[in-house]
């Protein structure tokens, strides 16, 4: 068996020991007010970690890019209300512009 397929069924069982932990913790413990702000930002933490590595990392390097436009158009749309297929249509679109004209 390679190391491969021991680092995947390792984190499969950690995967699933976690989940079924998570189930086991008692109510009265979630309850608690600094508990539900973290659960509730730790999505949005999360979300923003995966935006930014994606927008500005290529392997193991620090770029910027047409990527960094189409987040940009991406913003700008949201703040201006847009629904959530125009802010990705309008970001896509950017950023394909931006990668042709380079």
């Amino acid at each position: 068996m390679s190391s491969i397929w021991i680092a995947v069924i390792g984190s499969s069982i950690t995967a699933f020991l976690n989940k079924y932990i998570g189930h086991s913790v008692p109510e009265k413990w979630l309850d608690r007010p600094r508990i539900k702000s973290i659960n509730t930002l730790v999505p949005v933490v999360l979300l923003s970690a995966l935006v930014g590595v994606q927008t500005f990392a290529n392997k193991q390097e620090l770029v910027i890019d047409q990527r960094l436009v189409g987040v940009g158009v991406a913003l700008i749309a949201l703040k201006l209300k847009a629904s959530f297929p125009i802010v990705v249509v309008a970001a896509a679109i950017s950023s394909a512009a931006v990668y042709n004209l380079l």
